[in-house]
C-alpha cells in the first residue's frame, strides 16, 4: 500500500493568499450560469467546481499540519498502516529482555555502589569518581525499564505527567552514561600518556573530576529537555502509549533537530573522543616496557568493541529516522513495519550497555575484585598476615587494573 496526496494542477497551493471558498451567492451565481449558458459552459463550470471541492478536501489535511498540528508524516503512516503486528512483536520481545537487563544491570551496578560506600577511602582517582557516577546513572536508567516493559504489554496507564518524567529520566541517564564513558577514556589517556602530570596533581585532578561530573549531569538534563516538551500519551487501537509527539513545522525541523542532537551527543562525540584517547593509549603501551600491555590492550579492545556494537546499530536507525522525517523515504506499509521492528531490536541492543558497564570498567580490575572479596569474606584477614594496602589505579597498572 502506497500513500499519495494529489492537488489539482491548475489550482494554486495556499500560501499567504486567502483560502479559496465558495460563498452562497457565488454558488447561486454558478447555478444561474449553468442554466443560462450553453451545455459546454455548464460542464466547464461544473468541472471547475468539482476541482475546487477536491482541492478543499485534499488541502484541509495539509492545513492542519502546517498550522501546528502534532500529526507528522510518520504518524500519518502510523494511522494509515496497520501496525498491530509491530505492537504484538514489541509486547512479546521487549518485556522479557528488559527485565533480564534490569536484573543483571542492577546486580552489577549495585555492587559497584556498595563497594564505594563500604570503603570510605575508595574515591582516590578521577576514574573512581566517574565509575561511581556511571553506576548511579545506569541504575536510574534501569529503573525506567519496568515502565517501558509495561507499556509494551498493557499500554501506558501511569498518566501524562509520569510519561514526561520517565522519558526525561531515561534520557538524562542515557546521556550522562555516554558522557561519563567519555570522561573515563580521557582520564585513562591522562593517566597513561601524561603520567607525570597526573602523578604531580592528584588532588587537583580529583577536584576537577567532581566538577566535571556536576557539569555532565547538568548537560544531560539540558539535553533531555525535548522529553519534557514532547513526551505525550497517544491512543492506538483502544490502548494508550507514551511516545514523542513533535511540533509540526516545515520539513519536520523540530524532530530532525532532536534526533541529530541525540546522535551527535549520544554517539558521535563520545566515540570520536574515545577513539582518539584509546588510539594514543595503545600506541603508548606498545612502546612501554615491563608493563602488562597485553591485558590492557584486551581491555581497550573490549571497551571499544562493546560500545560500537551496542550503540552503532541503534544510532544508524536514528539516522534513517531523521532522513525519513526530512523527506518521506518510506511510503510502503510493509517496509514501515519492518523498520519499526528493526528499530525496537536495535534499541534494546543499545540498552545492554548499561548492564555491561560494571564488568567492563570495574570488575575487570584487580582492586575491585579484591574489594569484592573483602566484602563477602569479612573474616578472611584474621587467618593470616594482614593484607597489604591496595594501591590506587594509576599506581598499579596505569588505570587498567581498576
Amino acid at each position: 500500500m502506497r500513500l499519495h496526496k494529489t492537488v489539482p494542477s491548475d489550482v494554486k497551493p495556499r500560501g499567504d493568499e486567502q483560502r479559496l471558498k465558495f460563498s452562497d451567492s457565488e454558488a447561486r451565481s454558478a447555478c444561474l450560469i449553468g442554466r443560462s449558458a450553453d451545455s459546454s459552459d455548464s460542464l466547464s463550470v461544473l468541472h471547475r467546481s468539482v476541482k475546487m471541492a477536491l482541492y478543499e478536501f485534499t488541502t484541509s489535511e495539509y492545513d492542519d499540519y502546517e498550522d501546528g498540528s502534532t500529526s507528522t508524516t510518520t504518524e500519518y503512516l502510523e494511522t494509515m498502516c496497520d501496525k498491530a503486528s509491530v505492537r504484538e512483536f514489541r509486547g512479546y520481545y521487549e518485556p522479557p529482555l528488559y527485565w533480564s537487563i534490569l536484573i543483571l544491570g542492577a546486580v552489577g551496578n549495585l555492587l559497584v555502589v556498595w563497594i564505594y560506600l563500604h570503603f570510605r577511602n575508595r574515591l582516590k582517582t578521577m576514574t573512581d569518581v566517574y565509575l561511581l557516577n556511571l553506576a548511579v546513572a545506569d541504575l536510574l536508567f534501569l529503573g525506567t525499564l519496568p515502565f517501558w516493559a509495561t507499556d509494551a504489554t498493557h499500554g501506558w496507564y501511569f498518566g501524562h505527567v509520569m510519561c514526561k518524567l520517565v522519558s526525561a529520566v531515561y534520557k538524562i541517564n542515557f546521556f550522562s552514561s555516554m558522557l561519563l564513558l567519555t570522561c573515563i577514556s580521557v582520564d585513562r589517556y591522562i593517566a597513561i600518556v601524561r603520567a607525570t602530570k597526573a602523578q604531580n596533581s592528584k588532588r587537583k585532578m580529583l577536584l576537577y573530576s567532581k566538577v566535571v561530573c556536576v557539569l555532565v549531569w547538568l548537560l544531560a538534563a539540558a539535553l533531555a529537555l525535548p522529553e519534557f516538551l514532547f513526551a505525550q500519551v497517544k491512543e492506538f487501537d483502544g490502548n494508550s502509549y507514551c511516545s514523542m509527539v513533535y511540533w509540526a513545522n516545515q520539513n519536520n525541523r523540530t524532530k530532525i533537530l532532536v534526533l541529530s542532537l541525540q546522535i551527535c551527543m549520544g554517539f558521535c562525540l563520545p566515540f570520536l573522543i574515545m577513539f582518539f584517547c584509546y588510539f594514543v593509549i595503545v600506541r603508548t603501551l606498545l612502546q612501554a616496557k615491563n608493563f602488562e600491555k597485553h591485558k590492557a590492550l584486551r581491555v581497550i579492545l573490549a571497551v571499544v568493541a562493546v560500545f560500537v556494537l551496542s550503540q552503532l546499530p541503534y544510532n544508524s536507525v536514528l539516522v534513517v529516522e531523521a532522513a525519513q522525517a526530512a523527506n518521506t523515504t518510506i511510503t510502503d506499509c510493509e517496509e514501515a513495519r519492518r523498520f519499526d521492528i528493526a528499530s525496537q531490536v536495535m534499541k534494546s541492543l543499545a540498552y545492554l550497555h548499561s548492564c555491561l558497564n560494571p564488568f567492563l570498567y570495574a570488575f575487570i580490575g584487580v582492586r575491585f575484585r579484591k574489594d569484592l572479596v573483602k566484602i563477602f569474606q569479612p573474616c578472611s584477614c584474621s587467618h593470616g598476615k594482614p593484607s597489604k594496602p591496595i594501591m590506587s589505579d594509576t599506581e598499579t597498572t596505569r588505570a587498567f587494573s581498576l
